[in-house]
């Protein structure tokens, strides 16, 4: 898994690691039993505090997103399961929210939103169509 921090976001740190975590098991990029990071080695590769970690696994665990085994570290429970949708629509949710933000400041009204969205769909589908897996579709092409 990787972890970043922005700090320029707005959203605490420790909510930050939370949502990563989630997204990271909606994702299938983290499993049932998966351990995490220590505390320490998690709070000295981002380079924060190491409250600010142990707070973010103490809401996690409190959530029922992880477990504390005694002795052995902090592991990924099956509790997140039923979230995998709801994970992933609130992850897509903030994109959405970013790019609507960015159409109304470059003064875009919604019709051309929706018809840039539409179309860029279209050609998402046409290079899985032709055996690509949509992530590189370039920006020149509308």
């Amino acid at each position: 898994m990787h972890w970043h921090v922005d700090y320029q976001s707005g959203i605490p740190v420790y909510l930050q690691l939370v949502q990563q975590v989630k997204a990271s098991v909606a994702a299938a990029m983290v499993r049932e039993g998966d351990q995490l990071p220590s505390v320490r080695v998690l709070a000295e590769e981002l380079k924060v505090n190491r409250n600010t970690v142990a707070k973010a696994y103490a809401e996690m665990e409190r959530e029922g997103l992880v477990e504390t085994r005694q002795g052995l570290g902090c592991f990924v429970t099956h509790a997140l399961t039923p979230l995998r949708k709801a994970v992933r629509t609130e992850r897509l949710a903030e994109a959405v929210d970013s790019l609507i933000v960015q159409a109304h400041n470059l003064q875009l009204d919604d019709g051309t939103l929706r018809q840039l969205v539409d179309q860029r769909l279209e050609r998402f589908h046409a290079v899985q169509r032709a055996g690509g897996n949509g992530q590189t579709l370039t920006r020149r092409q509308p």
